[in-house]
Protein backbone atom coordinates (compact mmCIF):
# COMPACT_ATOMS: atom_id res chain seq x y z
CA UNK A 1 0.00 0.00 0.00
CA UNK A 2 1.56 3.20 -1.16
CA UNK A 3 1.86 5.72 1.81
CA UNK A 4 -0.65 8.78 2.06
CA UNK A 5 0.98 11.85 0.66
CA UNK A 6 1.48 14.15 3.83
CA UNK A 7 1.76 11.40 6.44
CA UNK A 8 5.23 12.33 7.21
CA UNK A 9 4.54 15.55 7.87
CA UNK A 10 1.65 15.15 9.69
CA UNK A 11 3.74 12.67 12.28
CA UNK A 12 6.00 15.08 12.80
CA UNK A 13 3.53 17.80 14.19
CA UNK A 14 1.50 15.50 15.96
CA UNK A 15 5.22 15.45 17.87
CA UNK A 16 5.13 18.82 17.86
CA UNK A 17 1.44 19.51 19.08
CA UNK A 18 2.49 17.10 22.22
CA UNK A 19 5.56 19.06 23.11
CA UNK A 20 4.04 22.03 23.07
CA UNK A 21 1.40 21.21 25.49
CA UNK A 22 3.95 19.91 28.08
CA UNK A 23 5.14 22.28 30.98
CA UNK A 24 8.32 23.60 30.83
CA UNK A 25 10.64 23.14 33.18
CA UNK A 26 14.32 24.97 33.73
CA UNK A 27 17.03 23.15 35.30
CA UNK A 28 18.10 25.86 38.11
CA UNK A 29 22.09 25.09 37.29
CA UNK A 30 24.36 25.34 39.43
CA UNK A 31 21.89 26.53 42.28
CA UNK A 32 20.64 23.00 41.67
CA UNK A 33 22.71 20.24 40.95
CA UNK A 34 21.36 17.89 37.99
CA UNK A 35 20.51 14.04 39.23
CA UNK A 36 22.88 11.78 36.98
CA UNK A 37 22.54 8.28 36.42
CA UNK A 38 25.08 6.38 38.26
CA UNK A 39 26.92 5.08 35.58
CA UNK A 40 27.28 8.80 34.16
CA UNK A 41 30.82 9.24 32.03
CA UNK A 42 32.40 12.73 33.69
CA UNK A 43 36.01 11.91 34.34
CA UNK A 44 38.49 9.56 35.07
CA UNK A 45 39.42 9.07 38.91
CA UNK A 46 42.88 7.27 39.83
CA UNK A 47 43.05 5.05 42.75
CA UNK A 48 46.81 5.06 42.68
CA UNK A 49 47.33 1.87 45.68
CA UNK A 50 46.02 -0.27 43.34
CA UNK A 51 48.12 1.74 39.99
CA UNK A 52 51.27 -0.68 39.83
CA UNK A 53 52.97 1.09 36.44
CA UNK A 54 51.78 -1.92 33.55
CA UNK A 55 51.23 0.66 31.36
CA UNK A 56 48.03 -1.26 29.19
CA UNK A 57 46.11 1.86 29.88
CA UNK A 58 48.41 4.31 28.04
CA UNK A 59 49.29 1.85 25.71
CA UNK A 60 46.06 1.18 24.38
CA UNK A 61 44.40 4.42 24.57
CA UNK A 62 43.74 5.93 21.05
CA UNK A 63 44.25 9.57 21.72
CA UNK A 64 47.75 8.52 23.26
CA UNK A 65 46.12 11.08 26.52
CA UNK A 66 47.84 9.18 29.43
CA UNK A 67 51.41 10.01 30.68
CA UNK A 68 52.65 7.93 33.35
CA UNK A 69 56.51 8.25 34.79
CA UNK A 70 57.92 5.60 37.24
CA UNK A 71 61.14 4.15 38.48
CA UNK A 72 61.86 1.03 39.98
CA UNK A 73 62.86 0.59 43.53
CA UNK A 74 64.52 -2.82 45.61
CA UNK A 75 62.23 -4.25 47.85
CA UNK A 76 64.36 -6.05 50.53
CA UNK A 77 63.77 -9.93 51.43
CA UNK A 78 60.75 -10.56 53.28
CA UNK A 79 62.09 -13.70 55.43
CA UNK A 80 66.17 -14.13 55.68
CA UNK A 81 67.38 -16.52 52.75
CA UNK A 82 65.05 -14.23 50.59
CA UNK A 83 66.17 -12.77 47.42
CA UNK A 84 65.67 -9.05 46.85
CA UNK A 85 62.51 -8.15 44.79
CA UNK A 86 62.66 -5.09 42.16
CA UNK A 87 58.37 -3.07 41.62
CA UNK A 88 57.37 0.27 40.10
CA UNK A 89 57.04 2.93 42.22
CA UNK A 90 54.41 5.63 40.38
CA UNK A 91 55.20 8.97 39.92
CA UNK A 92 53.19 10.97 37.70
CA UNK A 93 49.69 9.72 36.35
CA UNK A 94 48.00 13.13 34.25
CA UNK A 95 45.34 12.60 32.03
CA UNK A 96 44.76 15.44 28.69
CA UNK A 97 41.04 15.72 28.71
CA UNK A 98 41.96 18.29 26.17
CA UNK A 99 42.58 15.12 24.23
CA UNK A 100 40.25 12.50 25.85
CA UNK A 101 37.35 11.14 23.85
CA UNK A 102 35.80 9.34 27.25
CA UNK A 103 35.96 6.00 25.45
CA UNK A 104 36.45 4.26 28.33
CA UNK A 105 39.22 1.43 27.11
CA UNK A 106 41.50 2.72 29.63
CA UNK A 107 39.13 1.27 32.32
CA UNK A 108 38.15 -1.64 30.48
CA UNK A 109 41.90 -2.81 30.27
CA UNK A 110 43.17 -1.81 33.89
CA UNK A 111 43.97 -5.33 35.79
CA UNK A 112 44.30 -4.24 39.03
CA UNK A 113 41.27 -1.61 39.04
CA UNK A 114 42.90 1.27 39.33
CA UNK A 115 40.79 3.43 37.00
CA UNK A 116 37.23 4.47 37.53
CA UNK A 117 34.69 6.54 35.92
CA UNK A 118 33.80 9.20 37.96
CA UNK A 119 30.07 11.59 37.34
CA UNK A 120 31.55 14.90 37.89
CA UNK A 121 31.19 16.87 35.19
CA UNK A 122 32.73 20.78 36.38
CA UNK A 123 35.91 21.00 35.44
CA UNK A 124 35.86 23.64 32.76
CA UNK A 125 38.88 26.08 32.48
CA UNK A 126 39.62 29.05 30.57
CA UNK A 127 43.07 27.55 29.64
CA UNK A 128 42.93 24.46 27.28
CA UNK A 129 46.49 23.58 28.90
CA UNK A 130 45.09 23.33 32.16
CA UNK A 131 43.10 20.59 31.11
CA UNK A 132 45.89 18.46 31.51
CA UNK A 133 45.38 16.93 35.24
CA UNK A 134 47.93 15.20 37.45
CA UNK A 135 47.12 12.18 39.69
CA UNK A 136 46.40 14.89 42.67
CA UNK A 137 43.57 15.64 40.93
CA UNK A 138 42.50 12.44 39.81
CA UNK A 139 42.72 11.21 43.46
CA UNK A 140 40.56 13.51 44.58
CA UNK A 141 37.78 12.64 41.82
CA UNK A 142 38.19 9.33 42.95
CA UNK A 143 36.23 10.09 45.95
CA UNK A 144 33.27 11.32 44.06
CA UNK A 145 32.91 7.79 42.32
CA UNK A 146 29.66 5.84 43.37
CA UNK A 147 29.49 2.55 45.18
CA UNK A 148 29.14 -0.29 42.50
CA UNK A 149 25.45 -1.99 42.46
CA UNK A 150 24.82 -4.32 44.74
CA UNK A 151 25.55 -8.05 43.79
CA UNK A 152 22.87 -10.74 43.59
CA UNK A 153 22.25 -12.80 46.85
CA UNK A 154 23.56 -16.15 45.47
CA UNK A 155 26.52 -14.97 43.87
CA UNK A 156 30.23 -15.29 44.64
CA UNK A 157 32.12 -13.30 46.57
CA UNK A 158 34.45 -11.41 44.70
CA UNK A 159 38.32 -12.38 44.90
CA UNK A 160 39.11 -9.10 45.91
CA UNK A 161 37.12 -9.06 48.90
CA UNK A 162 37.70 -13.01 49.60
CA UNK A 163 41.47 -11.99 49.78
CA UNK A 164 40.88 -8.70 51.21
CA UNK A 165 39.34 -10.30 54.09
CA UNK A 166 41.67 -13.64 54.51
CA UNK A 167 44.63 -11.31 54.97
CA UNK A 168 42.25 -9.24 57.35
CA UNK A 169 41.72 -12.61 59.51
CA UNK A 170 45.38 -13.74 59.05
CA UNK A 171 46.41 -10.15 60.49
CA UNK A 172 43.76 -10.21 63.18
CA UNK A 173 44.87 -14.28 64.22
CA UNK A 174 48.51 -12.79 64.76
CA UNK A 175 47.96 -9.64 67.19
CA UNK A 176 45.76 -12.14 68.82
CA UNK A 177 48.51 -14.66 69.61
CA UNK A 178 50.73 -11.74 69.83
CA UNK A 179 48.66 -10.00 72.43
CA UNK A 180 48.04 -13.80 74.18
CA UNK A 181 52.14 -14.40 74.48
CA UNK A 182 52.60 -10.75 75.97
CA UNK A 183 49.95 -11.67 78.94
CA UNK A 184 51.35 -15.01 79.02
CA UNK A 185 54.88 -13.27 79.61
CA UNK A 186 53.31 -10.91 82.34
CA UNK A 187 51.62 -13.35 84.68
CA UNK A 188 55.48 -15.08 83.78
CA UNK A 189 57.03 -12.01 85.04
CA UNK A 190 54.39 -11.85 87.87
CA UNK A 191 55.21 -15.19 89.09
CA UNK A 192 58.90 -14.82 89.37
CA UNK A 193 58.54 -11.48 90.71
CA UNK A 194 56.25 -12.99 93.73
CA UNK A 195 58.73 -15.72 93.91
CA UNK A 196 61.50 -13.06 94.35
CA UNK A 197 59.59 -11.08 97.06
CA UNK A 198 59.04 -14.75 99.22
CA UNK A 199 62.80 -15.41 98.91
CA UNK A 200 63.48 -12.03 100.00
CA UNK A 201 61.08 -12.25 102.83
CA UNK A 202 62.03 -15.51 104.37
CA UNK A 203 65.22 -14.39 105.90
CA UNK A 204 63.60 -11.00 107.21
CA UNK A 205 60.70 -13.56 108.73
CA UNK A 206 63.59 -15.65 110.06
CA UNK A 207 65.47 -12.83 112.12
CA UNK A 208 61.98 -11.58 113.00
CA UNK A 209 61.92 -15.12 115.28
CA UNK A 210 65.20 -15.11 116.55
CA UNK A 211 64.63 -11.48 117.47
CA UNK A 212 61.38 -13.19 119.31
CA UNK A 213 62.75 -15.95 120.67
CA UNK A 214 65.95 -13.53 121.96
CA UNK A 215 63.33 -10.95 123.58
CA UNK A 216 61.25 -14.12 125.23
CA UNK A 217 64.83 -15.46 127.01
CA UNK A 218 65.56 -11.89 128.03
CA UNK A 219 62.14 -11.40 129.74
CA UNK A 220 62.65 -15.39 131.16
CA UNK A 221 65.87 -14.10 132.59
CA UNK A 222 64.46 -10.80 133.90
CA UNK A 223 61.74 -12.94 135.67
CA UNK A 224 64.79 -15.64 137.64
CA UNK A 225 66.27 -12.66 138.66
CA UNK A 226 63.52 -10.47 140.27
CA UNK A 227 62.45 -13.97 141.85
CA UNK A 228 65.84 -13.97 143.27
CA UNK A 229 66.01 -10.65 144.54
CA UNK A 230 62.72 -11.53 146.27
CA UNK A 231 63.49 -14.41 148.32
CA UNK A 232 64.42 -14.19 152.20
CA UNK A 233 67.91 -14.66 152.81
CA UNK A 234 69.27 -17.53 155.08
CA UNK A 235 70.38 -17.17 158.87
CA UNK A 236 74.28 -16.67 158.83
CA UNK A 237 76.43 -19.50 159.76
CA UNK A 238 74.03 -22.08 158.68
CA UNK A 239 73.39 -23.27 155.41
CA UNK A 240 70.48 -24.05 153.07
CA UNK A 241 68.89 -27.33 153.20
CA UNK A 242 67.15 -28.75 150.26
CA UNK A 243 63.56 -29.50 150.46
CA UNK A 244 65.06 -32.81 148.42
CA UNK A 245 67.52 -34.08 151.38
CA UNK A 246 65.41 -32.85 153.84
CA UNK A 247 62.26 -35.23 152.19
CA UNK A 248 64.46 -37.86 152.62
CA UNK A 249 65.67 -37.76 155.65
CA UNK A 250 61.22 -37.93 156.69
CA UNK A 251 61.60 -34.04 158.06
CA UNK A 252 59.29 -31.12 157.12
CA UNK A 253 61.25 -28.15 156.58
CA UNK A 254 58.82 -26.52 158.10
CA UNK A 255 58.54 -28.02 161.61
CA UNK A 256 61.75 -28.63 161.56
CA UNK A 257 61.55 -31.98 163.91
CA UNK A 258 64.17 -34.66 163.81
CA UNK A 259 65.56 -36.83 166.38
CA UNK A 260 68.37 -35.95 168.35
CA UNK A 261 71.59 -37.10 167.52
CA UNK A 262 73.03 -40.15 170.42
CA UNK A 263 75.50 -37.90 172.48
CA UNK A 264 79.67 -38.97 171.63
CA UNK A 265 81.78 -40.87 174.11
CA UNK A 266 82.97 -38.51 176.88
CA UNK A 267 80.02 -36.29 176.76
CA UNK A 268 77.32 -36.29 179.57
Amino acid sequence: MAPIPGSGLAKGLAVTLRTMTKKTVTAQYPDAQPELPPRTRGVIGLFEENCTVCMLCARECPDWCIYIDSHKETVPAAAPGGRERSRNVLDRFAIDFALCMYCGICIEVCPFDALFWSPEFEYAETDIHELTHERDKLREWMWTVPAPPALDPGAEEPKEIAAARKTADKLAAEQLAAEQAERAEQVEQAEQAEQRATEQAEPAEQAEQAEQAEQRATEQAERAAQAAQAAPPAPAGTEPQAPAQASEQGESPATGGSESPEPREGES
